[in-house]
């Protein structure tokens, strides 16, 4: 089961690739693309992690009865055959039109051994003669050989092992007591048997840990949960897509609601090929339309959410009537001195749009003030607000955090129950809320972000960030916790 999860997380950062299934291709709206470099780092943990899990290693006994000259008929048992070490010279792991082979070659194997023998001797009556003892075994050249393919199977994946193999160059015996007659024998006699117990067992235990690792990927959710409200839609869409030093996949990438609320038709579109990083030193590149966004936007929206009561602000004397008796003096007539809330509500989800150098969105709101007259709260006018934000995207904590400025903004009246007033005269009370209210406000919840789809015991290291095509880039290096413990299985936060 160890080995099995060792190569969960190397298929599942790698998401390999396999023959095209659909005829037709669907909407990712999150690519992701693992360079050489990432899957060599991938490659690196994987065989780490996989000789930590294949050592020691029992192999079956053995037994064997040999006529030996002089001696006659010797029966042979070797029992608690381990594999204690392995080392690795040299490894690769390289893309291919059948899948993704992960070689490992120049190996070398530490095996230990208990042997005994036993015959049966004439002197003028018949004699049983046994002895016991102990052996290691020096494997060379050992090269171990996977193939790997993956396949979309209706938003998951399906893992198929292609080839597998293990393959010995050549092993030598060091004995432990007997004779030398026998220690001849002994290597004449098993040498081969031995060469193809190592060889059986570590491929029939590379084949179970994938079998086995078909059965965990299975298990990967279809959702990601961000709050009480929304989802991120992970499913996997199209097949794997393959280069000659790179492997890529796409998922859905889409906010859902928790209850299920479908996505409004305005913001689907064609489907659109992936933009990936230029720059292959980076390990791993990450590709989220605009959309994915926008479908967040819409999430909330939906939900109700986008509406809060402003009654504490930095200046608390801007939410009493006092304040605003030049501004509105009818306001002041009737309610002196009088405390104040502002209601605000977004009345369409805010869009956004990604452009060549930054991230800007257009926010359209009613905000409705309150008046608290002794014990009731009387709406005396509502004000429509759009303002216009631009912001960046970072990496927090393998999350995608952000943060905004106020680029403008513009007001109109939409009712009013303390007679008309001109805009112009509170645009300037208008803009300190803004900045020492909504934007603080909003930026606090940015920065907590939502989670990327990264495989636990990585982090994002060194990342950049460009915007094109309409889609924020994401390229960056990766590092692995060697101390992380891989149970449970998951993604970052969730999976």
């Amino acid at each position: 089961m160890a080995y099995s999860r060792v190569l969960f997380i190397f298929t599942a950062l790698l998401f390999l690739p396999a023959t095209p299934k659909s005829d037709s291709p669907q909407q990712g709206f999150i690519s992701m693309v693992i360079s050489q470099k990432g899957l060599d780092l991938a490659k690196d943990i994987l065989i780490n992690q996989a000789i930590s899990s294949l050592t020691p290693l029992q192999l079956p006994s053995i037994q064997k009865s040999k006529k030996i000259p002089i001696v006659g008929s010797v029966h042979v048992v070797l029992s608690n055959i381990t594999i204690d070490r392995i080392d690795v010279i040299s490894s690769y792991v390289k893309p291919g039109s059948s899948g993704v082979a992960i070689v490992a070659s120049g190996a070398t194997a530490n095996l230990s051994m208990d042997w005994y023998y036993s015959y049966t001797t004439w002197v003028f009556v018949p004699i049983q003669v046994s002895d016991r003892g102990s052996a290691f075994i020096k494997v060379e050249g050992m090269e171990v050989g996977l193939t790997l393919g993956l396949e979309n199977q209706g938003g998951t994946l399906k893992l198929t092992p292609k080839e597998c193999g293990c393959y010995v160059k050549s092993i030598s015996i060091s004995l432990n007591g007997g004779a030398s007659w026998f220690y001849q024998g002994f290597v004449d006699a098993f040498k081969d048997q031995i060469r193809s117990a190592v060889e059986n067992t570590i491929s029939k235990k590379i084949k179970e840990g994938t079998i086995k690792l078909d059965s965990l990927l299975q298990t990967l959710p279809r959702e990601v949960p961000i709050d009480s409200v929304a989802s991120l839609n992970v499913t996997f869409v199209n097949e794997p897509s393959l280069g000659n030093s790179s492997i890529g996949v796409e998922i859905n990438g889409l906010f859902t609601s928790k209850n299920n609320v479908s996505l409004p038709s305005h913001y689907r579109k064609s489907y659109q090929t992936s933009v990936f990083c230029k720059d292959r030193e980076k390990m791993l590149g990450i590709s989220l339309d605009e959309l994915v966004f926008n479908s967040g936007a819409s999430i909330y929206f939906d939900a109700g959410i986008m509406q809060w009561m402003v009654d504490k602000v930095p200046d608390q004397s801007l939410l009493n009537t006092a304040s605003w008796k030049f501004l509105i003096p009818q306001l002041y007539r009737k309610f002196p001195n009088d405390d104040m809330k502002l209601n605000i509500s977004f009345t369409s989800p805010p869009v956004i749009r990604i452009l060549p150098d930054k991230i800007d969105a257009t926010i359209c709101s009613d905000m409705t003030i309150d008046v608290l007259d002794a014990n009731e709260i009387v709406s005396v006018a509502c004000v429509s607000v759009v303002v216009r934000v631009s912001g960046s995207v970072d990496i927090l904590n393998n999350n995608l955090a952000g943060t905004i400025d106020v680029d403008d903004f513009s007001l109109s009246l939409k009712w009013s129950q303390v007679g008309k007033f001109h805009m112009s005269l509170i645009q300037s009370l208008m803009w300190t809320l803004i900045k020492t209210v909504a934007l603080p406000y909003a930026n606090t919840r940015l920065r907590k972000g939502f989670p990327l789809p990264i495989i636990s015991g990585f982090t994002l290291q060194s990342a950049s960030i460009t915007y094109v095509d309409s889609r924020v880039l994401i390229c960056s290096d990766v590092v692995f916790k060697d101390e992380y413990n891989f149970e449970p299985l998951g993604l970052y936060n969730y999976w």
